[in-house]
């Protein structure tokens, strides 16, 4: 006799695939809800607990941890194990389709207990999951829905399923409880409050596959993490192609930045850094500046905004050639003026708080971080005789903002709530300093400067004056501080330190 064992959460295809196992002379076997839905559809089902002699108990907490059933499982068909099911009564079972308790939809609920996501740690599905795909060489395991179809198939013409199937859904078994219990761990040690234990453990899903890398010749594949929270995986794509590489890199960099504005602000990126940053009464007047301040790198860029897009700003925004546009939300009529363009791609993400912490690769491992967050109340300590303005104030607010989002070492003067120079990514900081004046050029002239780290030298100061920089913000911290202080004094420009470096590598 050949017999399957069924016990899904995700009931999606049970039925269909129920049926055509039973159609193929399968005796199938299943447990609570599964055991109802295959029943209802007229499908010939019996129970587990028929099979094992033995009830489910403990509020269902054991329902197929019995003998009769791994030993089914995990039985290579040989003589002498075959003997032995035989010995103890048990039935081999073929096929095991198994998915597990909805345990990310349940601790992503708002109001979730410790208790709650406690009861949906499976225990009986990842036992049997692993049981099967261990024995792949005998049990077909399919944990993936979108496999059913497959599977029948190859019965249907060769009354088996191949080897290679058999390993590759073993594979894609092992990979399910692995991610399954990577949430299981996230969530409960993010309740402990400990950030960086001994191990971690990082579980995700493929989104899509991208066309390549950064480059052609790379591969490349987008994925989520499993753990709850929105991103930018979970981007709505409400027109344009699929997202490249590059793309994702540089929508990500963008919403990093306008997500940090109260204002209205529109962000426009280039490779992973600000070309055009802007703060407006409106998101039409923000993106006016932020295109205005650098349009030919803003050409071919991505815009972030963080309001709904009213159709004036859109249709502003569907002149010039752009990749990406992100926002919060659009209305209709501004989705039809942006739709006119059919390969830019339109993507909507609710605004949300920080991720909490970044991950980069290095070959052999990865580094972990926190998030770079400014504090609460930053010091704001004005460090020269010179008092800065109030207007000055707002503008070095909206530069420190825009600075640590700038690739270091990185330099940025902004005047009247537009950032009009950005100096990114040179080895020395006065090198910054010398592109983002020169971008500036005579509208420096009492605009104010933010850089991300402290000056080694008096030198930055004393190009920032030849441009007529009125207010300087930087963390401070060198050795040499009081150097650059006195210039400022001399030169007429307040300073201010914040205590905060905003390195970007």
């Amino acid at each position: 006799m050949k017999r399957a064992l069924i016990s899904v959460s995700n009931k999606e295809g049970v039925v269909d695939f129920s049926r055509g196992l039973a159609e193929l002379g399968y005796e199938i076997i299943s447990t609570g809800g599964t055991y109802e839905t295959i029943k209802e559809a007229g499908i010939p089902v019996r129970k587990v607990a028929d099979i094992t002699g033995f009830p489910e108990i403990l509020d269902g907490r054991v329902k197929t941890l019995h003998p009769k059933i791994h030993g089914g499982i995990l039985a290579c068909r040989t003589p002498e194990h075959l003997a032995e099911l035989e010995t103890n009564e048990i039935t081999p079972i073929d096929i095991v389709a198994v998915n597990l308790y909805p345990f990310r939809e349940t601790v992503a609920r708002p109001g979730t207990t410790l208790e709650d996501a406690i009861e949906n740690i499976d225990i009986g599905g990842p036992t049997m999951v692993r049981a099967a795909a261990k024995n792949h060489q005998y049990v077909v395991i399919a944990v993936n829905p979108a496999r059913y179809e497959d599977i029948l198939s190859e019965l249907r013409s060769t009354g088996t399923v191949s080897q290679e199937t058999r390993f590759k859904l073993a594979c894609e078994a092992f990979t399910h409880t692995a991610a399954y219990d990577s949430m299981v761990s996230a969530y409960l040690t993010g309740l402990t409050g400990e950030k960086f234990g001994d191990t971690i453990v990082l579980g995700g899903e493929k989104v899509y596959d991208l066309r390549y890398g950064e480059n052609p010749h790379q591969q490349a594949a987008f994925y989520r993490f499993l753990t709850p929270g929105m991103g930018l995986p979970d981007a709505r794509q409400l027109n344009g192609k699929e997202l490249s590489y590059n793309n994702i890199v540089d929508t990500q960099a963008a919403w990093d930045l306008v997500s940090e504005f109260d204002q209205p602000a529109c962000v426009i990126i280039k490779h992973t850094n600000p070309c055009g940053t802007a703060i407006g009464a409106d998101l039409e007047e923000a993106f006016v500046k932020a295109f205005g301040a650098d349009p030919l790198s803003a050409y071919g860029g991505i815009i972030a905004l963080n309001r709904k897009v009213d159709a004036d700003t859109a249709r502003k925004m569907a002149g010039p050639f752009m990749e990406v546009i992100i926002a919060p939300d659009y209305d209709d009529e501004a989705l039809e003026v942006l739709r006119a363009k059919k390969n830019l791609r339109v993507l909507s993400l609710p605004l949300a708080d920080s991720k909490g912490w970044r991950l980069r690769t290095v070959d052999g491992g990865f580094i972990v971080q926190d998030d770079d967050v400014d504090p609460q109340e930053l010091p704001m300590q004005v460090v020269t005789s010179v008092q800065p303005q109030p207007e000055q104030m707002d503008d070095l607010a909206f530069a420190w903002k825009v600075v640590k989002h700038v690739k270091s070492n990185s330099i940025v003067v902004v005047k009247d709530g537009v950032a009009i120079g950005v100096g990114a990514g040179q080895m020395n900081r006065v090198g910054s300093a010398k592109i983002a004046l020169e971008q500036a050029g005579e509208k420096a002239r009492g605009a104010v400067m933010a850089s991300d780290a402290f000056f080694p030298f008096k030198d930055t100061v004393e190009i920032a004056a030849q441009y007529g920089i009125t207010a300087i913000i930087q963390p401070g911290g060198s050795v040499r501080d009081e150097e650059s202080i006195a210039e400022c004094n001399q030169a007429g420009i307040a300073m201010i330190f914040t205590g905060i470096r905003h390195f970007r590598h």
